[in-house]
């Protein structure tokens, strides 16, 4: 059936890279057994970086961007989903090597699916997205090693850049369970906002930045880590002894300065997060326990504005400025 449909393609032209919301045609999707309409999308740090160039994201043009969407089946070669289905997307190199949910239309291997817990609309489901299923991810691997809240010898969990998508349902999720959580930022005007989320105390990024000596006062019962860099050498030395760092963020740089004195006197624990190549049935309980466990009340805090698709190359340019505090959703039919 012959039939064009909106989206943002990112595109090489002139030596440069160019975003623009374009009329395209069903024929133009990539292979894939399901067919979805997508209904929204969420904008993401990596997405800013593949619309705007300034990271090498993007590994194919043209590139439909946007790492997560949310939508409802149309057409399925699949066992897994019939028409109707609601279902979501998270990773597996969307809108990086396979076009992406910054479009009406987008066609996928089932296997990436997952359908939509009956808890959650559409919307919702898209506020929860990439950053609350890596937050309920780096959560569930802390607690694999020994996160509990009756064992915590006085110390609190760390979420730093908790003032972005991932760190706010990282501060939901923990402050539900039962955790006090220090929720770092580097944005004043946020502490409300984390306090509101269930933050027990704010911590300045300036004091995980300060340079010190291979170990500082054990300070945190484990911590969750959406920047890397310097911000993650400060929490390795300052981590209690036994505890576990959830480390699921790059955007303060790869290069992390440290000794192993964290691990080798502390006995620390480095755990690297990626959401994308997660297998189908760790998915499947991330997501009934995001369902269960991730209070609604915070669904409507964490987001921050809905969108049309129009405005994602400007938006782009926000959220990797840091002018975004929580999760920015794309109505990809606006």
């Amino acid at each position: 059936m012959a039939e064009t449909f909106k989206a943002v393609v990112v595109d090489q032209r002139d030596g440069g890279q160019v975003a623009e919301v374009r009329e395209v045609a069903r024929g133009d999707l990539p292979e894939g057994d399901v067919l979805v309409r997508v209904a929204y999308s969420g904008l993401n740090y990596k997405d800013g970086l593949a619309v705007t160039g300034k990271g090498k994201v993007i590994r194919a043009f043209p590139m439909v961007p946007g790492i997560d969407f949310a939508g409802t089946v149309e057409e399925s070669g699949a066992a897994e989903y019939t028409p109707g289905d609601r279902v979501l997307l998270t990773g597996w190199g969307v809108g990086e090597r396979h076009w992406g949910g910054f479009a009406q239309l987008a066609r996928v291997p089932a296997g990436w699916l997952v359908p939509i817990p009956e808890a959650f609309d559409l919307r919702e489901a898209m506020v929860v997205g990439t950053a609350g299923f890596t937050a309920m991810l780096a959560l569930m691997a802390l607690e694999e090693h020994g996160l509990r809240p009756d064992a915590l010898e006085g110390h609190e969990v760390l979420v730093t850049g908790a003032s972005g998508g991932v760190g706010g349902m990282a501060v939901a999720l923990l402050a539900h369970a039962g955790y006090p959580v220090a929720a770092e930022t580097g944005r004043t005007e946020a502490h409300g906002y984390l306090h509101e989320l269930g933050a027990a105390s704010i911590v300045a990024r300036a004091t995980l930045e300060e340079p010190g000596g291979p170990l500082g006062s054990a300070r945190w019962s484990g911590a969750i880590d959406t920047v890397g860099g310097a911000i993650l050498a400060g929490v390795l030395r300052t981590l209690a002894h036994g505890t576990s760092v959830a480390a699921c963020g790059n955007a303060g740089g790869l290069a992390v300065s440290t000794s192993v004195a964290p691990f080798i006197l502390r006995g620390v624990n480095l755990l690297g997060i990626d959401s994308l190549p997660t297998p189908l049935e760790r998915r499947k309980v991330a997501w009934d326990r995001l369902a269960r466990e991730l209070p609604r009340a915070a669904l409507g805090r964490i987001l921050d504005r809905v969108v049309p698709l129009g405005e994602v190359p400007a938006l782009a340019e926000d959220i990797l400025a840091g002018r975004v505090r929580g999760r920015v959703i794309i109505d990809v039919n606006a």
